[in-house]
């Protein structure tokens, strides 16, 4: 159950009008009343002989008591209750006792005899309704109704419970304030998917991931097409920011501005700042967290690798380092997936930035992260900016798959995190962030993928029975499961890869699947291939790639003929 607290109002009549209305789109149905203060009040909606201006007046007659200086310019308190998608409908006199609950909760009309506001709920739909109150009292006081939005939400949990629906994770005050019902009726008129306030807090999010300094962050905010108005003290120092979009406009037709700590509470410039903490690579000679693969300076396929590297040893700090430092590792995680988002191909764009959208909840706790120490992850989102959009096929795209198998762990990693922390609106975001990047990884390994089996399978009988023998070496708990899985001729063909490549296939295995958990992942294989192709600076696309150099097969085919020949149900496999 959501209650939707709006910005007090000065019109009674106009929200009444609209509650009792046909809505935008003829979405209203039989709008009538559930409950009322006096449970006696005029139902406009239900009553031929009552009429909307008898119901403001009957509303408004403790502010119209009150001399005019003394009335609050801002009188109409305002609230939606909905219930979650799945949820019974719940009948009126069901509806009623929650709206009785929610303005008892929130010191609207506290009850037991302390005195209380004028107040109305509208139903003009199954799963919602309306409260609308004025906000002076009887005596002609004003309201406890201070936080009345965290009061509602705490009393929502509890009629949840009650009522035997969903019960929706309870918040903690760090989340992103929520469009109002005029800016999202606004959108509607206007055609908009989204509010302009939604809108613009992606783009901010997406100009901030990487970004070096304050002038790279406006200059990302100019080049993606935002109005930009910066705040200044009168020494000339900048206090703060606001943006708007070029055609979201007010009835004056002057741009709607919204300053950055009303997008969320860390696009705030201060909080912003704290980013820039520890220099960035700014690709003029400073030192990269870590150089440049072999096979080119930069480009989309070597920042994914390194953003694969930096994801890899990100887990280790969230798991092991204190919690002021796992956040602000958590936090950069959301700039490497907004970043990746950005710069994603098409076959994964949309799930990619579902992902961005949905962790952008779980990068932000009561925990106040410590920057400095996460470097390495937001010189990965840098490094991903800088390298430009991928293709999505080749290099491109297998190093894509690389490295959203690696930020699927780490994502994951923050939802433990978090969930041991009781933070439970960021676990279940960063859980909703893993099902988003589990569907662009299986977009984006399909090819690569494919590729590698294909080549597994032709590797010759031999070979096949080395890399086997050297999988139950290396890791005997889990070999059963990887030769059951069909990625294992992937894998197969990537140890072969290895030790083409001079390394100990076995003991880059041992390493791959020891030093991080795979109880997460839907194929084994195909995890450790990428932690193999990565560790062992492999091409992550061998569609071009010859099955294995001769030399190595001929070994292969010695050594399985005398020593290493696999026996036992490994052999049936084959």
């Amino acid at each position: 159950m959501i209650p939707s607290v709006n910005e007090p109002g000065d019109r009674t009549i106009g929200l009444l009008a609209y509650l009792y209305g046909p809505g935008r789109h003829e979405e209203h149905v039989d709008p009538h009343l559930v409950a009322s203060f006096d449970g006696m009040s005029p139902d406009p909606g239900r009553d031929p002989n009552a009429t909307l201006r008898a119901l403001q007046q009957l509303l408004d007659q403790p502010v119209q008591a009150l001399p005019k200086h003394a009335r609050p310019a801002k009188h109409v308190w305002h609230t939606s209750v909905r219930t979650a998608p799945g949820d019974r409908t719940l009948s009126d006199e069901e509806w009623a006792k929650v709206a009785c609950r929610i303005v008892a909760a929130t010191g609207i009309d506290p009850g037991g005899g302390r005195p209380g506001c004028r107040w109305a709920a509208v139903r003009h739909a199954d799963d919602h309704i309306h409260i609308v109150a004025t906000l002076v009292c009887e005596d002609g006081s004003r309201p406890d109704d201070f936080r009345s939005g965290r009061r509602a939400q705490a009393e929502c949990r509890l009629i949840e419970k009650e009522l035997g629906l969903h019960q929706v994770a309870p918040g903690d005050g760090t989340a992103a304030q929520r469009p109002t019902s005029a800016e999202r009726h606004k959108a509607e008129r206007q055609g908009r998917e989204r509010t302009a306030r939604e809108e613009l807090r992606e783009t901010v999010r997406r100009a901030v991931a990487g970004a070096a300094d304050e002038e790279e962050f406006f200059d990302r905010l100019a080049a993606a097409g935002l109005l930009v108005r910066k705040r200044t003290a009168p020494s000339g120092d900048l206090l703060g920011y606001k943006v708007a979009l070029p055609d979201d406009r007010n009835k004056d037709g002057e741009p709607v501005f919204y300053p950055g700590a009303r997008l969320a509470p860390d696009l705030s410039l201060p909080r912003i700042r704290e980013r820039f903490t520890g220099a960035l690579d700014d690709g003029q000679g400073a030192t990269p967290v870590e150089p440049p693969s072999p096979r080119g300076p930069g480009g989309p396929s070597a920042a994914r690798r390194r953003t694969a590297s930096a994801a890899w040893q990100a887990l280790i700090v969230i798991e092991q380092e204190k919690d002021a430092v796992a956040a602000a590792y958590i936090a950069s995680a959301g700039e490497v997936l907004d970043a990746l988002a950005k710069t994603s191909a098409a076959h994964t764009r949309a799930e990619l930035r579902e992902a961005a959208a949905a962790f952008e909840r779980a990068s932000r706790s009561h925990v106040r992260a410590e920057r400095g120490h996460d470097r390495a992850l937001r010189q990965a989102a840098r490094d991903l900016v800088q390298g430009g959009p991928a293709l999505g096929r080749g290099e491109d795209g297998a190093t894509t798959a690389m490295a959203i198998d690696m930020l699927f762990f780490l994502v994951t990693a923050a939802l433990h995190w978090h969930a041991k922390k009781g933070h439970a609106q960021q676990a279940a975001a960063a859980r909703q962030a893993a099902e988003h990047l589990r569907a662009a990884y299986q977009a984006a390994a399909a090819q690569p993928l494919g590729a590698l089996y294909q080549r597994g399978r032709r590797l010759g009988r031999p070979l096949l029975q080395r890399q086997t023998a050297v999988l139950r070496q290396a890791v005997p708990q889990l070999a059963e499961q990887v030769l059951a899985e069909p990625g294992w001729y992937a894998l197969a063909a990537t140890l072969a890869d290895a030790e083409a490549a001079g390394h100990d296939p076995a003991v880059l295995l041992a390493d791959a699947a020891g030093r991080r958990e795979l109880d997460t992942a839907e194929s084994v294989s195909d995890v450790l291939v990428w932690r193999l192709r990565r560790s062992a600076d492999l091409p992550a696309d061998t569609s071009n790639t010859v099955v294995a150099n001769h030399r190595t097969e001929r070994a292969a085919n010695h050594t399985s003929s005398t020593a290493h020949t696999p026996t036992g149900s490994g052999r049936g496999r084959l």
